[in-house]
């Protein structure tokens, strides 16, 4: 063999090992960028339904002031996220808790995924296996929100919600690594029970 050959195959071997290597590096930055995006913090807002229509006794819809309050919880999860925003809505089948999440749905041109009140491990279960690192939000109830939050290992603290108290918004972290935390926001007409006591009382 001439030693230009030998030169040749010299060359092809290393050239066979540059390329071995890249694609080694390719494969590792690919299994990494799936595992952090897999451990993702996974985000999930609790709200109430908006004040519903007492003059409606069968399944209530919204009262005017419950339209008004979908209209600022639309303008405030909207772009909750400035990269991608919510991926996600779950929502009982109620009336008033479908119109509640309808405008914002409809803009971001989400389906509502509807679940029943009573199942909640369910719920939480299908939400972490199946939007893992992702943003959701979930239009629960005043008896079941507290309980939402506790049963996904957040706060234990969460006080009970009064009758008329529908201006919460409860933001739960689940990171991949560390302690599940829990923040709470107002939005619209803030819930006063001073008023409320005094609205009974007349």
């Amino acid at each position: 063999m001439s030693d230009d050959q030998v030169n040749k195959q010299k060359r092809k071997k290393r050239r066979r090992r540059r390329i071995q290597i890249i694609v080694a590096y390719i494969a590792v930055a690919i299994g990494l960028a799936w595992f952090f995006e897999s451990q993702a913090t996974t985000t999930v807002i609790f709200i109430r339904h908006a004040e519903k229509d007492l003059t409606q006794l069968d399944n209530p819809g919204l009262s005017d002031q419950g339209r008004v309050r979908v209209a600022e919880l639309t303008r405030q999860l909207i772009d909750a996220d400035v990269v991608a925003g919510i991926d996600a809505i779950y929502s009982t089948s109620y009336r008033r808790n479908t119109e509640t999440v309808q405008p914002l749905a409809k803009i971001l041109n989400l389906e509502i995924n509807y679940y029943n009140p009573t199942e909640n491990e369910e719920v939480l279960e299908n939400i972490l296996d199946n939007h893992k690192g992702k943003i959701i939000l979930v239009v629960a109830h005043s008896n079941t929100v507290p309980i939402l939050i506790a049963d996904l290992g957040a706060s234990k603290n969460v006080p009970p919600i009064a009758e008329h108290e529908y201006d919460n918004i409860y933001i739960v972290s689940i990171p991949w690594f560390g302690k599940t935390k829990t923040i709470r926001l107002r939005y619209g007409m803030p819930y006063d029970p001073d008023n409320q006591k005094r609205a009974i009382k007349n």
